[in-house]
């Protein structure tokens, strides 16, 4: 969707009634509400968070719809209802924490009432990175990367690579992850940044921007955990958690084959571009 605004974005599911019937079933697939105003029409979105895929891109006119919770429900279910017909949308919160589920709707009806309006948020406006971090040597992870994240993570690595080649033992992932080898690839990729939010802090203020991934990764929070992570890949324990990145296992033995095999994978599809032209 081109020259869209984010307005809001967290991670949910959809749910479908049971035929003939007013219960509810939630559907497993990992998925995200997006809104988004393009060309002043405000859109709601669902986008399956494992294919990265659009399934549904609702056009919303204003005091049309609400979105609420469904009492009867066991659980975490809301509903897109309207005004105009008699159409339901279901959905099922999949933040690990209800703690936001209110501040979320009330944002969305927000939007839903007055698409300029603007979100109000009573989190604190600092994300915390290092407790994610500091367990990512030891907890399984269900992270995998979509296509577009990997070349762009791709694109990052082997650049920096190419300069320290000559001193891989020397190299670490705060010398290679800093905020100003980062921060070009979202200025110049604004679109890549909501791609971004199902994998970042959940406390954020805002939709992320350019302006919040810039705090992320100039955070203490953020290089805490970066040299976490460099700890982990030193001392062998993230071969489950590269395979998630489309990588052999071995590349999560070390810093050295894991930067060895995103370079491998860049040569790869780089040449598979080139088959197709």
């Amino acid at each position: 969707m081109a020259d869209a605004t984010t307005l809001l974005a967290f991670k949910a599911g959809r749910a479908f009634r049971r035929s003939g019937t007013n219960f509810v079933d939630p559907d497993t697939t990992k998925g995200a509400i997006i809104l988004k105003k393009e060309d002043d029409l405000l859109h709601f979105i669902w986008k399956n968070r494992t294919t990265n895929q659009v399934e549904e891109d609702l056009i919303l006119f204003p005091s049309d719809a609400t979105f609420s919770k469904v009492p009867q429900a066991s659980g975490r279910v809301y509903v897109l209802k309207f005004a105009s017909s008699d159409q339901r949308h279901f959905f099922w919160m999949q933040e690990a924490s209800s703690a936001r589920d209110e501040e979320f709707v009330n944002n969305v009806n927000g939007f839903l009432v007055d698409p300029d309006s603007e979100p109000t948020w009573t989190s604190p406006s600092q994300p915390e990175a290092s407790s994610s971090g500091a367990s990512s040597s030891s907890a399984p992870s269900n992270f995998q990367a979509t296509p577009e994240q990997l070349a762009r993570l791709q694109e990052l690595l082997t650049s920096a690579v190419g300069s320290r080649a000559s001193a891989p033992n020397e190299m670490a992932l705060n010398d290679i992850l800093t905020p100003a080898n980062i921060t070009p690839l979202f200025t110049s990729h604004p679109d890549l940044i909501p791609t971004l939010f199902p994998h970042l802090p959940p406390d954020l203020p805002m939709p992320p921007s350019p302006e919040v991934v810039q705090r992320i990764i100039s955070s203490p929070q953020f290089r805490s955990a970066v040299s976490n992570f460099d700890q982990a890949l030193r001392t062998g324990l993230l071969g489950g958690l590269v395979r998630g990145l489309g990588l052999p296992e071995e590349a999560g033995t070390g810093i050295e084959p894991f930067l060895r095999a995103i370079q491998q994978q860049a040569d790869e599809e780089r040449e598979d571009g080139m088959d197709t032209d």
